[in-house]
């Protein structure tokens, strides 16, 4: 089925197509070599190689357990790999420079419980270097986007798993990014606000943020400029939601995910 699948059947001419973004002074927002990452005798991530231009809205698609999240943790340096290079944004990672042009969402709640709301995005906000009254302003726009402003003096604690979420989601967003990595955004968070998140998102896009996202949700699999399949640590599929159909011969993204060997979303 090898020969079949899209945008990674000839990586020649991408790493043609590489050397001419670089040459041209506007290198991809992810550029991922070989990336391998074993634990023991275990392989979660074999060989990815992938590249993710700037403005793009890419998501990754697979099933639990079949190497999302650490492959976000790589792209963000907080796991070394085992072989293989991560460039992200024109640095080759891990670089403490590039992070501060990253919102990261981890898939766990990277919360402090004993805070307020505000206090957590007052201390988040001072290690991206935001201050006074764009401090202020940056806290007020974010909370009115995930809909928690009137919840900012309570305790984290007492917030529900969708709202620390949302906090989360916040937090990431804070110092305006170049790049957004979203390990499951949307997860515990009600369908009227995740229209609302998604609104922003898009329009976060259209201003050229680049955004790569991990969802279980076919129909924001659907939204993304272009959709990674992911099965057993390594990338079966790229291209667009409309790509892998025609690619897959199916009527559905859903569909297209099984057939290119993206097994059960889960």
């Amino acid at each position: 089925m090898a020969d079949k699948l899209p945008a990674l059947s000839d990586q020649t001419d991408q790493s043609n197509q590489s050397d001419e973004r670089k040459r041209s002074g506007n290198p991809p927002a992810i550029e991922l070599r070989k990336l391998t990452r074993t634990y023991g005798s275990r392989t979660v991530l074999s060989e990815i190689s992938l590249e993710i231009r700037r403005g793009e809205l890419f998501g990754l698609l697979g099933p639990s357990g079949s190497g999302k999240t650490t492959l976000v943790k790589q792209i963000m340096g907080l796991d070394a790999p085992s072989g293989g290079t991560v460039t992200l944004l024109g640095e080759r990672m891990p670089v403490r420079s590039a992070l501060q042009r990253v919102g990261y969402m981890a898939q766990s709640d990277a919360l402090y419980n004993e805070l307020t709301g505000r206090e957590n995005l007052e201390f988040f906000a001072s290690l991206y270097g935001l201050s006074g009254a764009r401090r202020k302003e940056r806290i007020g726009s974010v909370m009115k986007l995930v809909d928690l402003t009137e919840h900012l003096n309570k305790p984290t604690a007492a917030y529900s798993g969708g709202m620390k979420r949302r906090l989360s989601l916040a937090v990431s967003l804070l110092h305006e990014p170049e790049l957004l990595l979203l390990d499951e955004p949307t997860v515990g968070i009600d369908p009227v606000l995740r229209r609302s998140i998604w609104e922003e998102l898009l329009a976060l896009r259209a201003r050229g943020i680049t955004i790569v996202l991990t969802t279980h949700v076919m129909d924001e699999a659907d939204r993304c400029d272009r959709i990674g399949l992911i099965r057993d640590g390594k990338l079966t599929a790229v291209d667009t939601p409309e790509g892998l159909k025609q690619t897959s011969g199916k009527a559905t993204i859903e569909e297209a995910f099984i057939a290119l060997g993206g097994g059960t979303a889960t």
